[in-house]
């Protein structure tokens, strides 16, 4: 599949030559295309024809290519099994293409749609492609054929729920979201903490969390998020039918301060450590893990359903290297005895010694050059992914990694391969599997939203489906082109999370005011919109306002009038709750007001005026470690909620009128 790559021409290239016009425009870019003369309309109804040989295994991706195809353009297809005719979307599995890999296929546009491939995961892959054809020429699908497979074999995104909770619902959409874009591997890194500077100096106090259901120590979970353990086992399932592999990461044996705050006796002795050490010499400490990593992958229907768990293994005190490699060393046997593959963060080229640790069948993240590099770990017999923190690590607001990643660079120069110091991998070098991108939510309670975090990773895991699937395309196709079609295509079938709104929108009908009696509540067509934006309104409260009564409310926020009895406006989302405090709003008498957001900040205008920008607070600490002062930048943003005006229970009393919101 990858020596293939080699004799490509540029006619067969994505791009945007005179030539090559024809191209169909998709994320990630095919391999190969040879167009056709004309088109081919879809109806609006019609069939999805399976051949009958690989029916069974081709029934998930026709059932969620009809669901797409449903949502996305209102077309109503049917499954059926038998032969194709003129007009069908016909899906067979074949080996006429198995040297590419079972993530390949072939996609032919003629009197109707084929898609073949080697194995059900390529055809739903071309299923993905067919689904931003239909999207991006609405005129009729170009007509052609197009060999397509990727140039690796993984190709991930790694989320950090242990500092920041992500609802079930936002990793369910991020499976589709990637899905679309053809990655095929999360990682959910299930525990870690805060840093102990922004909580007193004091570990006790020190944020942190562990987000699985355990049966075998009941308190251990976090109670402000938590996944139980059928719902995490369903979630993993489902994923799989969409392509995507979930690797769960339980971090030890730093990064491990929710097992400390459950049980201090499992923290090092040596407190220079800190507490969110293990005890690398305790028994207790492997009684304990041993036990916690069997509940989630022992059993017949284990609660880790993939074929990887990820034990982290990085950042511990490097005075301990030896028993650190012992550690590790014998994790990754008790994940072997379970038939999983263990998985780790490259840190073995730091925590050096004479305790041998085993890579053979192993995963590393090669995090860190320092640490462990790519090269370092395929040496010692591992698979290796780039993870490389110099290019790929988004820690929103932290201002030592990147708050959006460099795409511009990582397009036109970065490959999948490559760590600071240099290109040390390519596709064809074996047990190089591919690269990662992550999100780390270091600073804990710094306000960041959900939503500001998709805002982040979105346009990178756009970047990162093409580098790894298509490889270095920026010969063919410009940055700027890239980049335009990046902000057209949808982010997946059925999902808006970046809350997009064509054009001024009239929520209200113009003129006429809404009245609110404090448990009432008129729903709107719009359920929220997202950076950057404005919301106007007038607004009347009754002589005697509601307290704390709700105005506005979508599926992640409400926004606040009289708070707490002062008139002020405030707004609530992910736990987290910001106040205007430098106006309040007289009763009794109509005000016009104006919200503008984007993703720095939130502003409210009162009568054309600007009466309060809410951005730029900063907390500074002093952390005792380092004899330094620390900052953390706080995120007082909000997607504007406008699914409902008002209120069943806690709602506002008083007029609203002339609702209007645009997207900038």
């Amino acid at each position: 599949m990858k020596k293939k790559l080699a004799i490509l021409t540029c006619l067969l290239a994505f791009g945007f030559s005179a030539m090559a016009q024809a191209v169909p425009q998709v994320i990630p870019a095919l391999q190969e295309w040879e167009g056709k003369k004309g088109r081919l309309v879809l109806s609006e109804t019609g069939r999805i024809v399976l051949d009958p040989a690989s029916a069974e295994a081709l029934q998930d991706a026709a059932s969620v290519l009809a669901e797409d195809l449903k949502t996305m353009f209102g077309m109503e297809y049917v499954t059926v099994t038998g032969k194709a005719k003129a007009g069908d979307i016909h899906l067979t599995i074949n080996d006429s293409d198995s040297e590419y890999g079972e993530e390949s296929y072939r996609l032919k546009v003629a009197s109707n749609v084929s898609i073949s491939a080697p194995a059900a995961k390529g055809a739903f892959w071309g299923t993905r492609t067919l689904l931003q054809m239909l999207h991006n020429q609405p005129e009729g699908l170009q007509k052609g054929e197009a060999l397509d497979y990727p140039l690796y074999e993984n190709r991930g995104f790694m989320i950090d729920t242990g500092r920041k909770f992500f609802t079930l619902e936002y990793l369910k959409q991020y499976v589709k979201i990637m899905s679309f874009y053809k990655m095929n591997v999360l990682q959910v890194h299930l525990n870690d903490n805060g840093f102990v500077q922004f909580f007193d100096n004091d570990w006790n106090k020190t944020y942190a969390a562990f987000r699985l259901e355990s049966d075998s120590f009941p308190g251990l979970t976090a109670k402000d998020g938590s996944y139980t353990k059928d719902e995490f086992r369903q979630f993993q399932k489902d994923a799989a039918r969409y392509g995507i592999t979930v690797i769960p990461e339980i971090d030890v044996p730093a990064h491990s301060l929710a097992f400390t705050h459950y049980n201090p006796e499992l923290a090092a002795d040596n407190k220079a450590y800190g507490m969110d050490h293990l005890d690398l010499y305790k028994k207790e400490v492997y009684d304990f893990l041993d036990t916690l990593f069997a509940e989630y992958i022992g059993g017949d229907d284990p609660v880790f359903v993939g074929p990887y768990v990820h034990i982290g293994t990085d950042e511990y005190n490097r005075k301990e290297a030896e028993q650190f490699r012992h550690f590790t060393n014998y994790y990754i046997n008790y994940i072997k005895k379970f038939g999983k593959t263990p998985v780790i963060w490259g840190s073995l080229d730091v925590m050096q010694g004479k305790t041998e640790v085993d890579l053979d069948g192993c995963y590393v993240n090669a995090w860190n050059y320092d640490w462990m590099n790519i090269q370092s770990a395929l040496n010692q017999g591992a698979k290796v992914f780039n993870f490389c923190d110099a290019f790929l690590y988004i820690v929103p607001g932290a201002n030592y990694y990147y708050d959006f990643l460099d795409y511009r660079m990582l397009y036109e120069k970065w490959s999948a391969g490559m760590m600071h110091k240099g290109e040390t991998a390519d596709a064809d070098t074996p047990g190089f599997m591919g690269s990662m991108f992550a999100v780390w939510n270091d600073h804990v309670g710094n306000g960041i939203s959900q939503q500001d975090v998709h805002y982040r990773t979105f346009p990178a895991l756009q970047l990162m489906s093409d580098k790894l699937w298509k490889g270095n395309n920026a010969e063919s196709v410009p940055y700027g082109q890239f980049e335009a079609l990046c902000k057209t295509t949808p982010e997946a079938p059925g999902i808006n999370m970046l809350a997009k709104v064509e054009g001024k929108v009239e929520v209200t009908q113009a003129g006429t005011p809404v009245s609110l009696d404090g448990s009432s509540a008129v729903c709107t067509p719009v359920a929220e919109i997202g950076y950057p934006y404005s919301v106007e309104f007038s607004i009347c409260p009754d002589a005697k306002p509601a307290v704390d009564a709700v105005l506005f409310q979508g599926p992640n926020a409400e926004f606040i009038t009289n708070w707490e009895n002062t008139g002020k406006f405030a707004f609530r989302r992910d736990g987290y709750e910001f106040v205007f405090h430098n106006y309040r709003l007289p009763a009794g008498e109509w005000t016009k007001i104006r919200v503008e957001g984007d993703a720095d900040g939130t502003s409210l205008y009162v009568n054309g005026e600007l009466a309060e920008r809410l951005e730029g607070r900063i907390r500074e600490v002093y952390n005792r470690t380092y004899n330094r002062k620390d900052r953390m930048f706080y995120h007082e943003t909000l997607v504007f909620p406008l699914q409902q005006i008002g209120d069943g229970h806690m709602g506002f009393k008083g007029q609203i009128s002339d609702v209007v919101a645009e997207q900038k």
